[in-house]
């Protein structure tokens, strides 16, 4: 795992029991500078203070009802602020369902953490938005990571879709 001790996290979740365990794995890995939020307006602020690299944000929650985890993800994503716009975003939820993980994807999630959460689980997470992040991808309806995980072994071609422009150098 990559030297994380100057790496800085937030972690948006209402349930304080969830974001001390969440903290206490962070804090394990070598983490020292870590920020909670238990609604979503506390966690913009805390964005809007500087010093955030990564966050760690609950998907459906009672409190945060007024700027839910998806709603989180599709602000951040909007800011004007570049380094805000590509903070990595993981999402930790007890609803693993495969509609949920398509909804933070939409919205620009980086990752998925199923609850309950496993420092295994998380560790390779973070790997995954610290040393082998996805790029980004922008257009009209969407920024975020690339939502493509996989190459297609039995594509042969430099276009992936049949829209794509055939007069582009590769």
């Amino acid at each position: 795992m990559a030297d994380l001790r100057k790496v800085s996290a937030l972690i948006l979740d209402d349930n304080a029991h969830m974001r001390g365990l969440i903290r206490a794995t962070l804090s394990a890995f070598g983490l020292r500078h870590i920020h909670e939020a238990g609604d979503g307006s506390t966690a913009m602020a805390k964005l809007d203070q500087g010093d955030i690299d990564i966050a760690f944000v609950d998907l459906k929650h009672g409190n945060l009802a007024v700027l839910g985890g998806i709603e989180f993800c599709r602000e951040v994503r909007k800011r004007p602020e570049q380094e805000l716009r590509f903070l990595p975003l993981i999402i930790v939820t007890a609803y693993s369902e495969l509609r949920y993980l398509k909804q933070a994807i939409d919205a620009g999630a980086d990752e998925f953490l199923a609850k309950p959460v496993s420092p295994a689980a998380m560790a390779k997470r973070i790997n995954l938005v610290v040393e082998r992040r996805r790029p980004f991808v922008v257009a009209p309806e969407f920024f975020g990571p690339d939502r493509r995980r996989r190459r297609d072994k039995k594509f042969n071609g430099p276009f992936r879709r049949s829209d794509d422009a055939s007069d582009v150098e590769i």
